[in-house]
Parts: C-alpha cells; structure tokens; sequence
C-alpha cells in the first residue's frame, strides 16, 4: 500500500535505535493501517531497551506503545475506521476468547502490545487489529488546546491508572495515596481527584510535588525527608484534619521502585487497597501476613481494558484530567537523544515522538 515508511528499530538490548525503511502491507481482515501521529516514551520501553526485559517478539522490533494517529487503510471488516482519528490500546486483546468474553481482555492470552508482541509507535505507521481502538473527536480535543500527537499518551500513562482507580472503586470520601508521581502517578493522582477522592501524592522529587499539587493532590509528601512510620503517621494526621477514614485507604504503587513498593505496602491499613502499578525487575522482602492481619487486599494491573478508554478520554476533553501541562513532542529522528534524557531523568514532561 502507499507510499514508503520508515521506523526505528531496537536490535539488541543496550544499543541505540536504528532507522529503517519499509513499505506498510495492506491490512488483513480486521485490521487497520494507522499514520503514527505520535508516540509516547514509556519507563517499560527502557526496560526493554536497557534492562534486558524480553520481548515477545523477536529482534529487531520497532517498540513503542502509546500510540495516536489517523487511519489511513482498512482491512475487511474494519472499513467503518477509514479516516478516523484514534488511540490504540496499549494492550489489544483478541475479543474472542474466553478471558475476553469474561471482561479480562487485559489477561487475554493472544492480545498483542504494540513494541512487545508487534510492531510498535516509533514508526511512520504501525498495522494493528482495530479491536477496541478509541475514536478521538479532534474538534473537541482543539477546543481544549492539544493536537493529535499529545493525546498519544492516554494509551497507558492515563489509561493504566484509570483502570486502577476503578478496580479500587475509588469515589467521594475516599483517601487515595499515590507512590511516584511521575507520568503514569501523576495522571493517577488527577484521575483519583476527578473521581471524588481526596490525594495525598508522594515522590523523592520536589518539582514532580510541586506540580501535582496544582493538579489534584491535597497532600505532598517528600519520601527522601521522612521514613515510611512517618509518612504513615502524617497521612493519619492528615486525614483525621480531614474528617476521612483511618482505614480503606486506596494505595497506588508507580514508582516502579523496591523502595516506592516498600513504602506502599507499610501504608496498608485496615481494609486498605493495594494497587501495584508500577514494574520493576527489583526483589523486596515483605511480610505477606500483613494482607490477612489487616483484611486488606493487593492487586495487580495490567493494561486498560479497551472499553475504558472513551471513559478516560472523555476526563481529558471535559478538563478534569489535564494532559498538555505533562506532555512535550519531539521528532521521531531524535529518539536516541530523548531516550539518553529519559534514561538520565532529564525529562520534565512526557516525551512524545513525532514521525
């Protein structure tokens, strides 16, 4: 189909991108061939690219998973996309399968992950199954100030925690405590906001505070000042000033750091929930029996469900999750420059790559 491509490729761990031309096939039934508007820079493609975190799909493997842009070649079946503006999921299941049929298409053994099981965003166009891909009204998304290419990153940074916070059933008169507020918490700390809880955020890096502060967090807490029976008894403080719940707290661990999952787990409280949301290849220690002591649960998340993306989309265009503020573009052909950033912590916004 049309005309040339181009994308940048990973072929071993710890080397840099490479470029490379391709023609885009034609999609087959089902599919869709979408025009890469933007891509996000996630912590999970440097865990790729520099821990040695495999694949499902063989190098070399264009990564990239937050993903925007505009269909531009439909498969059969798929023709009702033909010029749509989208998002595609972070995480495609199958829509066929039992896991799928019982609403954990994020668990769906045959999903595929744009730049881990195919092809991914750092690319000129990417070929993916239209299954739950999220229609986006650029009208609305002018009216609010952002293009296209910044929405990009509502496929995992704003999605993952979306799905958090509801499997939590955060809501009104919930306090909800947020570990590492950068891209993925930090939109998790508005997201908990928007739904009626009031935050506490906490993070080593006072100008991440500093920010949320103005976006959804009621409390900002320095972790590199105080030990974790400190920040506990302070958010305790904090919530009886409140008139909050000294139990049920919603816990959200995103530091992705052994030392942000050991704070998160020693903030658990009576009926307390545990998200861990973050990822790290770091092993920790814990006291398991403190999940029966306290009736209190953890768990993992995965991905979003398709079908919360329009949900979480539509915080965005009301203006109750703000996106621009966190987001900065970038040429695709600077990819090894914004990923030595990343890796240095040099980025203050979400890095999104432009073809």
């Amino acid at each position: 189909m049309g005309s040339d491509g181009y994308r940048w490729l990973m072929t071993a761990v710890g080397q840099p991108f490479v470029r490379d031309s391709f023609r885009p096939e034609a999609p087959g039934p089902g599919e869709v061939t979408v025009e890469v508007a933007g891509c996000g820079v996630c912590h999970t493609d440097l865990g790729f690219l520099d821990d040695g975190v495999r694949t499902n799909h063989p190098l070399p493997l264009t990564l990239g998973h937050e993903i925007s842009g505009r269909v531009v070649a439909t498969g059969e079946g798929a023709g009702a996309f033909q010029g749509r503006a989208v998002v595609i999921p972070a995480v495609i299941p199958c829509g066929e399968c039992d896991l799928c049929r019982r609403g954990l298409g994020n668990i769906c053994r045959a999903q595929k992950m744009p730049g881990n099981d195919i092809h991914g965003g750092f690319a000129s166009h990417i070929q993916v199954p239209a299954t739950g891909l999220c229609e986006v009204d650029e009208a609305r998304l002018g009216e609010i100030g952002m293009t296209l290419p910044e929405v990009s990153v509502l496929a995992d940074a704003v999605t993952t925690p979306y799905q958090a916070v509801k499997l939590a059933q955060v809501g009104p008169g919930d306090l909800a405590v947020v570990i590492g507020v950068g891209g993925v918490g930090g939109y998790a700390v508005q997201i908990a906001h928007a739904l009626g809880a009031t935050v506490v955020a906490i993070d080593v890096d006072r100008d991440k505070l500093e920010r949320l502060t103005g976006h959804g967090a009621a409390l900002a807490i320095d972790a590199g000042e105080s030990d974790q029976r400190a920040i506990k008894q302070r958010i305790r403080d904090f919530a009886r000033e409140q008139g909050l719940r000294s139990t049920e707290w919603k816990i959200f661990e995103c530091s992705g750091t052994t030392a942000g999952q050991a704070t998160a787990f020693g903030l658990l409280t009576h009926g307390g929930h545990l998200a861990v949301v973050g990822f790290t290849m770091g092993k920790l220690e814990l006291r398991l029996s403190n999940l029966m002591a306290f009736n209190a649960r953890a768990q993992g998340n995965w991905g979003c469900l398709p079908e919360y993306y329009p949900e979480a989309l539509e915080l965005v265009l009301e203006g109750r999750v703000r996106m621009k503020p966190f987001v900065a573009l970038h040429p695709l052909d600077r990819i090894n420059e914004v990923f030595e950033e990343a890796r240095r912590h040099r980025l203050t916004e979400r890095a999104v790559l432009v073809p």
